[in-house]
């Protein structure tokens, strides 16, 4: 049913420009024209490969949220609605949903082929955009990691945190998705992880270019990037998604 997946970078209108230019920059990106009926949307095109990341210019403070290409969107509305999706609005050529627990994703109905490379830093290190949190509170967690496994068909796996709980997206997708608990009850929100083969060089790194460092971890380091948007960078193999040691 799915063919290619994506992240919707998501940011505040007024602060949109910074936004674009800083995300183009790290991940080596050109940015399309904008689109929408008030040039809201945003493609960035890798240099290799095919596209798997855009943005949008919102009304509130931002976040993330997946798309998922699918050969059939009738038949794949269909299917989240029978597992507890809303349709909030249906735009022939896709559709904005929301999960039982109110998560926005969309389903499109584009494709790709080719994940792109990582983009390098000015110094060692290799980063790229491969994986999407879905933060969910504690109550709604068990049957909101049950519902994205059974609309995308992927089988949910354990991690060595007993927060998370990944899917097992294919290889053939460019995007990751890991779903984490939180300790207290909130409205689900989504933000973008950067795989790094250097986790502090690519933090000096986006520092220069405007961000700031909130938090450090032993596998990934909090961001919020010059649009006041939450990203992490975490100690995983830009390349396959594996965590480093």
């Amino acid at each position: 049913m799915f063919r290619w997946n994506w992240v919707f970078i998501d940011r505040p209108a007024d602060r949109f420009d910074a936004a674009e230019a800083f995300w183009a920059r790290v991940t080596g990106s050109a940015p399309s024209e904008r689109r929408g009926d008030h040039g809201e949307f945003v493609t960035l095109y890798p240099t290799q490969g095919d596209p798997c990341l855009r943005m949008q210019a919102v009304g509130d403070s931002g976040g993330a949220h997946v798309d998922l290409d699918v050969e059939d969107l009738a038949a794949a509305c269909g299917h989240a609605r029978s597992l507890g999706a809303s349709l909030v609005t249906d735009y022939g050529d896709y559709a904005l949903m929301r999960s039982p627990a109110g998560m926005a994703f969309c389903l499109t109905t584009e494709d790709g082929a080719r994940i792109p490379p990582p983009t390098p830093s000015p110094g060692p290190g290799l980063s790229r955009p491969d994986q999407i949190c879905i933060d969910i509170g504690p109550g709604a967690f068990d049957a909101e990691t049950r519902f994205w496994s059974a609309l995308t068909g992927w089988d949910l796996l354990s991690t060595t945190e007993p927060e998370f709980t990944r899917l097992a997206v294919p290889d053939r997708f460019p995007v990751r998705i890991l779903l984490q608990r939180l300790d207290e009850e909130s409205a689900p929100a989504a933000h973008l992880d950067l795989a790094c083969s250097d986790v502090a060089d690519v933090a000096a790194w986006h520092e220069s270019l405007g961000a700031q460092r909130v938090g450090e971890f032993p596998y990934w380091t909090v961001m919020r990037d010059p649009a006041g948007g939450t990203y992490c960078l975490t100690a995983r193999d830009p390349h396959t998604g594996k965590v480093m040691q």
